[in-house]
């Protein structure tokens, strides 16, 4: 380990930020890193402990503590303390495709994990990574490698987005020609679409892209394959197809109401708000301007909606949460090293409270009614409180101005035409589904990432897409030594 005593003398301390009120004035990342010292300073407050718990991915409470990655983190702290770069960066990029993607957006379970989290603070192994991936891309350590030699078979990835991409990555580096097909304009699915550019700047995903065409992987955009392509077609030129389309069919609300023009769903918004930032032609436009926003829907989606709405500028945001307030320090029935389920404020909660002055969210409550004018749009919804068994409590009701409502509720699989398509049937979560721990469904066809798991984090993505190859290349080849 770097240093023994790193994490009894030094305090965790993060990247800066630009403060709210002055990075909601455009759409930029607003994140600022530490001195290269100080980030030293940080990867020495890694235990190096005998059982890291950090990279285990483990299920612990019901939800994941630890990288499913399994990332090497003692490994690349320890070389990061010592100066040693280039052996930080061979080890982070042993596990992890896309080290740039999920030190960005990742959540860190890697950091619930962290022994240092037992008895005080994590380590900041999530800005740590960052710090890795963005020094070798500025030092030209990260430079186009190709395979050497091919193998002479051929793999259709359908869907580009962090699956679909390390799915491609793991094959072509093995051998394979590997051409992946992506329906909208751009590639990297909801990286690209569904994050906002202030949490992961599209730049980002272009450069990565860019790496893997000098490797020898083809990208094929706005084809969408079902529709401008058949499964017939893809059948007769590849020896291997792999489905990772995502879990984009949104779960909807019920409500009276629900018809009124100006209620979109979350990824829809997102999507549209994206492409103006980029300098794509939407179909249509969304834009909170002079609105009162209602999202419904409390998780990472409603928080993106919520930042992006204030820099469009609305004139209220409103977030409901059916879940009760979480409390503001773990419960005795929620110890380490299961995940916190503790009060988040997140970046979008925090320009809220900078530019309105009060936390927009409004726990344990629903739409019960949309409102609309005489033209049919939406003007007003009427909420109500629920209890702890999701029942409506009476006299809770309100009625809040309203004039854009955002659907934030999740996913409920993936969309009817690809499995009709594919003639795959859908299990009751929506997904395709497969043998446990096995990625094929029938033939020469495998899926990965959202499709297959449901809507996930990137990092079980990109583990998918890792874990999908491996058996993709033994079905090609026979055997497979990745």
């Amino acid at each position: 380990m770097g240093k023994a005593t790193g994490f009894m003398e030094y305090e965790r301390e993060k990247n800066q930020t630009t403060p709210p009120k002055d990075r909601i004035k455009n759409f930029s990342e607003f994140h600022i890193p530490i001195s290269d010292y100080k980030r030293k300073v940080q990867a020495a407050r890694c235990m190096n402990c005998g059982v890291p718990f950090c990279q285990s991915g483990e299920n612990f409470g019901g939800m994941t503590s630890g990288c499913p990655l399994h990332n090497l983190v003692p490994e690349w702290n320890d070389a990061l303390y010592n100066g040693h770069s280039k052996e930080a960066l061979k080890r982070l990029l042993k596990t992890d495709n896309f080290p740039e993607f999920t030190g960005r957006v990742c959540p860190a379970p890697c950091e619930a994990g962290c022994t240092c989290a037992l008895n005080g603070d994590s380590v900041t192994i999530n800005e740590n990574e960052l710090s890795i991936i963005e020094e070798g891309f500025s030092n030209g350590w990260v430079i186009p490698q190709p395979p050497q030699t091919r193998s002479g078979k051929s793999v259709a990835v359908i869907g580009s987005g962090p699956s679909g991409l390390a799915v491609a990555d793991c094959l072509n580096h093995r051998g394979h020609l590997v051409t992946v097909f992506e329906r909208d304009n751009s590639c990297g699915g909801l990286l690209m679409y569904g994050i906002p550019n202030m949490k992961l700047e599209k730049s980002v995903i272009d450069r990565r892209i860019e790496l893997m065409k000098a490797e020898g992987v083809t990208f094929e955009t706005g084809i969408d394959v079902g529709v401008d392509i058949s499964f017939d077609k893809l059948d007769n030129r590849f020896d291997a197809v792999v489905l990772c389309c995502g879990a984009k069919k949104a779960r909807d609300l019920t409500a009276p109401g629900r018809d009124a023009n100006g209620i979109y769903f979350a990824v829809d918004y997102l999507t549209n708000a994206t492409k103006k930032v980029v300098g794509e032609i939407a179909d249509f436009e969304i834009n909170a301007k002079g609105k009162n926003v209602v999202i419904v829907g409390g998780g990472d989606t409603g928080n993106d909606c919520l930042g992006t709405a204030i820099r469009q500028g609305a004139i209220s945001v409103t977030q409901l949460e059916i879940m009760p307030k979480p409390p503001q320090k773990r419960s005795d029935n929620n110890p380490w090293p299961q995940w916190p389920r503790v009060l988040k404020t997140d970046y979008g909660q925090e320009e809220a409270i900078a530019v309105f002055g009060h936390d927009p969210r409004i726990f344990e409550t629903t739409v019960k009614e949309f409102i609309k004018d005489d033209k049919g749009n939406l003007k007003a919804i009427k909420t109500v409180q629920l209890d702890k068994n999701f029942k409506e409590v009476s006299g809770t009701e309100k009625t809040l101005p309203c004039e854009l409502l955002f659907i934030a509720a999740g996913f409920i699989g993936c969309e009817d035409y690809v499995s009709d398509h594919f003639l795959i049937e859908k299990s009751k979560r929506g997904v395709i589904e497969t043998e446990p721990d096995k990625y094929s469904v029938k033939g020469k066809i495998f899926v990965a990432g959202d499709i297959h798991r449901g809507q996930s984090l990137v990092v079980h993505a990109i583990n998918e897409g890792r874990e999908c190859a491996k058996e993709v290349d033994e079905f090609l080849m026979g055997y497979s030594n990745m």
